[in-house]
């Protein structure tokens, strides 16, 4: 069988050109039997069965990956060295940490505890070369094999097509008139997600006396819907034996960008959700089962009865022909634009969190715009023209946290799903109606026609105000998926855990901990009574592990033959975890001891990380594999890359994979929705950048605990114990696909996260977690001219654990701007930062890390010499920003003093990998925090990784209530806990403390220092503002930014 070529897309880049295509096929089983083929034994003993045979696997062409140039070439060499002050560098403290504890949340963590992790990283995603309103040639319909299935209805349903369940908001206002507030920017608005309310029966079908239902053309024709190569509804289906149609793309099922070819024939009304395909899916949870009761908080109780069936239409209509002038008249004396000079007000932090700007819009569109923290822009302005944006010198794009945990999500099931016939864009807040039976798309600005289904809201009974549905109210809602969302039955979750049981492995004891974290929280798994479990362990052979019902202990079999990876039987290696959990308890009691007395020391990860895709094939899942050294034998053995001595030579530092094998086994795994996260435990070199990739490609995450020992590195395994436990109960969404569309004119050209890249611009995201990020970068392709606002909307389709197909929908709206300065007044620094650091990332790997940090000087050099240039109207001695950008040198400085970009010879190449892997994977929220680390006193709290410096001048009354010595020369070493005291200032400092810890997903050690101590140097390197031993401190880098501005 030939092999498929695989790449993250098409390549677009002028330093690295990839040999890979774009071949991509997944064949989709239609059931979940687990029928693999079986080689019969050669003989059987106790137990214990081996193997033999051989087979050729071939491998792809060695892989470059690609990188995003940061197209300005270095204004002036900038070497990262002190340009001032030659000499030893001092040590000294500012004064304020000489006479006081204070307690860093820092990113970077010393030898011995790697910053954890939170999601993964890929080396450089592949830019799509195709800008989206070109690409409908280009899209990727690929055959699969979906099968028809009984009619079904909705459980209790007498009414499928007109019974609703929903969450809904309080009544907001209708929307306005004017998108745009005139004058200055409205103040910061936090809309919390609309409170549910609380549950009752489901609502009946509408009254009978609803107005009459108008004429309604017939639907296309077949020929019509397959000359659109639009991804509409109607593409890429197979008609079933039965005449039913039956969707075989997740590229159609989802439905295509701008990318769909309009529809030139006059507008027909939406294709009514066909439940005759597919399964049924179940009730929602009862704690989604929310409606409010009529005449709800914001609703008017007088509209709920008409005594002629109807209603007039008052609401306004919010098309772009009826939006009031907005910004021209703003001041470029407010606060985002006022000039800071950077020499001289040196005082700039703020003192609570920054926030994101908010967009001038008018505040009844702002209410219901998405929160920041779930989407948001590097440019809250967007300008009206590529031109003006290349004048800015800023990037545009996108931060996602998709799968967010929420505390309060509106989740609709319904008979329809109303989407635009063109761009297949979602009904949204910024959509308009024109009248009561049609709206405008806020995206393509095709006229569609208001379903009938749509017209009732049952929420508050009545006809006619299609506006007030929860669609309509909420930027972020979560959609029921019915059949037609489905290429097969929603899977199980299946869990399969990979364990590495040589030697070294079982030296370091980590399998005591894993198994008794399992063993804890198996309860917590995400699931129901579907889940399945699997474990498998490798040395240099195969175990896997038969858990048959009946059995009175797991039954090991061994393959010895890692040339001819195969599966041993074909069924009771993945189980029922409720039917079988006694099994499955004592395997994980068992299998620490099994393996005290080995001596084998080879690793053979890829032959085992083959077998796991065998066995999850059938039905997809995750596979959580544990790594603890450089795999040794059989396909996809590596040999060490790492000469200590070089670290510090940027140009020499192996950041690209050394084989392309784990990179094409996880695009296999991507095509069968299977997705693999990687636990590194290692004390020497792993090859992270090779081993990454299959992290990367199939959507998983990666984890990194440098030198871990249960002995020697004690807080490594709590680090491990908090993180594991977190890793096992968070959510988890299966099969998923992302699609990111935008407004008619813009474009993204370059997608940044853990994923594969399916078609031109759809995301296949196997596995989807609540802890991972993602980053796109765009352009203005078109002249925004005739536009006052534009939007943005990405959809994430995936399968809950607990079988349910849903459809999580994010929709954020921005004003179109016309000058520089209204550009510089909605700049989003932490975003244009976190886009920058993902650019970085793709550049180190491209080119080499030298470029990567020259590309981040120059982009800050280029953007304040632009604002120098085009918007100060008086030219001012020193270095002045907007004050929307007075941060932006700061944070640069702290990227480039980042374990991902500094230079020096402490850090290692799998540390410096794994950073690179958060900064790719990571929410904007957790990459700032890793970034520039927060700074706290904590020796005079009150009532209202992780560093507590102890200063030479500390408070005796504190070294003995929160320490629990008698005094600072008693303070030990390596002290990495608090003692519980039973006074107020120990209860105080440990509440504070676990709060930090809670606000992130990873699990920060706590480190004690004091200025004796050996970790003072790592504790310094997270002092930003102050010069390191191979970095500038902040004055000297603003001088070194003047010099280069005011040339």
């Amino acid at each position: 069988m030939a092999q498929q070529p695989y790449s993250n897309g098409p390549v677009q880049n002028q330093l690295v050109q990839s040999p890979d295509g774009q071949g991509y096929s997944p064949a989709v089983p239609g059931s979940y039997s687990h029928q693999m083929p079986a080689k019969v034994p050669p003989h059987q003993s106790s137990g214990q069965y081996s193997y033999s045979g051989s087979q050729n696997v071939s491998q792809l062409n060695n892989y470059q990956g690609p990188g995003q140039t940061l197209n300005r070439p270095p204004v002036a060499a900038f070497s990262g060295s002190p340009v001032q002050q030659p000499g030893p560098v001092s040590q000294a403290l500012p004064p304020a940490l000489q006479n006081s504890a204070a307690v860093s949340c820092a990113g970077t963590f010393p030898p011995g505890a790697s910053p954890p992790v939170l999601s993964n990283w890929q080396y450089s995603q592949t830019p799509v070369s195709q800008p989206l309103g070109a690409q409908t040639s280009h899209l990727a319909h690929v055959p699969g094999t979906g099968s028809a299935q009984p009619p079904s209805s909705l459980p209790g349903s007498t009414n499928p097509a007109e019974t609703y369940q929903y969450a809904a908001s309080p009544g907001a206002p209708p929307l306005q008139n004017s998108y745009m507030k005139p004058g200055s920017a409205p103040p910061p608005v936090t809309q919390p997600l609309t409170p549910l309310h609380p549950p009752r029966p489901p609502l009946g079908p509408p009254p009978v006396g609803g107005p009459p239902r108008p004429p309604v053309a017939g639907p296309p024709s077949a020929q019509s819907l397959l000359k659109s190569a639009a991804n509409q509804e109607g593409d890429a289906r197979s008609a079933a034996s039965d005449g039913s149609v039956v969707q075989n793309s997740y590229d159609a099922i989802e439905g295509g960008g701008l990318t769909a070819t309009p529809h030139h024939s006059p507008a027909a009304p939406n294709l009514k959700m066909n439940r005759s395909v597919g399964y049924s899916y179940p009730a929602l949870p009862p704690g989604y089962q929310h409606t409010s009761p009529p005449g709800a908080p914001g609703m008017n109780a007088s509209a709920l009865q008409y005594p002629d069936g109807s209603k007039h239409f008052h609401q306004p209509a919010l098309g772009t022909n009826h939006l009031t002038a907005s910004m021209a008249g703003l001041s470029l004396q407010q606060e985002g634009l006022r000039p800071v000079n950077l020499l001289q007000e040196r005082n700039i932090l703020p003192t609570t969190l920054l926030k994101a700007p908010v967009p001038n819009l008018h505040e009844d569109i702002q209410k219901l715009n998405c929160n920041p923290e779930l989407f948001r822009c590097t440019l809250t302005n967007i300008p009206q023209t590529q031109a003006l944006l290349n004048k800015a010198k800023l990037p545009l794009g996108l931060l996602l946290h998709p799968f967010k945990d929420l505390s309060q999500l509106p989740v609709v099931t319904s008979s329809i799903i109303v989407r635009c016939r063109s761009c297949r864009t979602y009904i949204n807040p910024f959509v308009s109606f024109l009248d009561q039976r049609r709206w405008k798309c806020n995206l393509c600005y095709r006229v569609n026609d208001v379903p009938e289904e749509f017209l009732y809201n049952p929420v508050t009974r009545v006809y006619g105000e299609p506006h007030k549905r929860p669609e309509v109210q909420n930027a972020t809602i979560e959609f029921m998926a019915p059949s037609e969302y489905m290429l097969r039955p929603p899977q199980p979750p299946v869990y399969l855990f990979v364990f590495d049981v040589s030697h070294n492995a079982v030296e370091t004891g980590y399998l005591n901990t894993v198994c008794q974290t399992l063993l804890d929280n198996l309860d917590s798994l995400p699931g129901n009574t579907r889940t399945k479990i699997g474990f498998i362990t490798f040395d240099s052979t195969i175990h896997f592990y038969s858990l048959q019902e009946g059995l009175s202990q797991p039954q090991m079999l061994i393959v010895s033959d890692i040339e001819d990876v195969f599966i041993p039987m074909p069924e009771n290696l993945l189980v029922n975890l409720n039917e079988n959990k006694e099994l499955i308890q004592d395997l994980l009691r068992t299998l620490p001891q099994m393996f005290t007395k080995s001596l084998e020391t080879h690793s053979a990860l890829g032959p085992a990380l083959q077998a796991a895709f065998k066995l999850m094939s059938p039905t997809g899942g995750r596979i959580t594999v544990f790594q603890t050294q450089l795999p040794s034998v059989g396909m996809g053995a590596l040999k060490s890359r790492e000469e200590p001595n070089q670290r510090a030579t940027a140009k020499d530092i192996h950041l690209t994979p050394s084989t392309d094998f784990y990179k094409k086994l996880a695009l296999d795994c991507s095509g069968q929705q299977v997705a693999v996260d990687l636990f590194l435990l290692s004390g020497q070199y792993s090859d992270l950048a090779s081993l990454g990739c299959i992290s990367r490609y199939s959507a998983g995450s990666v984890y990194y605990y440098q030198s871990y020992h249960h002995k020697h590195n004690p807080v490594q395994v709590e680090k491990l114990q908090k993180e594991l436990k977190r890793y096992l109960t968070r959510k988890i969404g299966f099969e998923a696909v992302m699609r990111i569309r935008c407004t008619k004119g813009l474009s993204i050209h370059t997608f940044h996260g853990n994923f594969f890249v399916r078609s031109t611009d759809l995301l296949s995201l196997p596995n989807v977690n609540p802890d991972a990020g993602y980053a796109v970068q765009m352009s203005v392709e078109e002249s925004l001219t005739d536009m006052q606002v534009v939007s943005f909307q990405s959809a994430l389709l995936y399968t809950s654990s607990k079988g349910e197909r849903r459809i999580r929908v994010h929709t954020m709206c921005l004003p179109v701007v016309t000058t520089l300065s209204e550009v510089y007044l909605g700049a989003d620094v932490q975003a244009i930062t976190g886009l920058l650091a993902n650019m970085a990332v793709d550049r180190s790997v491209s080119a080499t890390l030298s470029d990567a940090r020259d590309a981040l000087v120059n982009a800050v050099i280029d953007s304040l010499a632009a604002y120098r240039s085009s918007v100060l109207s008086i030219q001012q001695p020193g270095l002045t920003a907007p004050f929307s950008l007075r941060l932006f040198p700061l944070y640069i400085l702290a990227l480039l003093k980042q374990k991902s970009f500094q230079t020096g010879t402490n850090t290692r190449l799998d540390e410096r990998i794994f950073t690179m892997c958060q900064v790719k994977n990571q929410p904007l929220v957790y990459l700032m925090l890793m970034t520039h680390p927060s700074l706290y006193r904590v020796d005079s709290l009150t009532d209202e990784v992780m560093f507590l410096w102890i200063g030479k001048n500390c408070g005796q009354g504190f070294i003995s209530q929160v320490l629990g010595v008698p005094n600072y020369g008693s303070i030990p070493q390596n002290m990495t806990h608090l003692p519980e005291l039973e006074t107020a200032e120990s209860i105080r400092t440990r509440t504070f403390i676990s709060w930090l810890r809670e606000q992130r997903p990873f699990f920060p050690i706590l480190y004690i220092i004091k200025d004796e101590s050996p970790l003072k140097s790592i504790f310094l390197q997270n002092m930003i503002e102050d010069r390191t031993e191979s970095a500038l401190s902040y004055y000297e880098f603003l001088l070194h930014i003047q010099q280069q501005v005011n040339k």
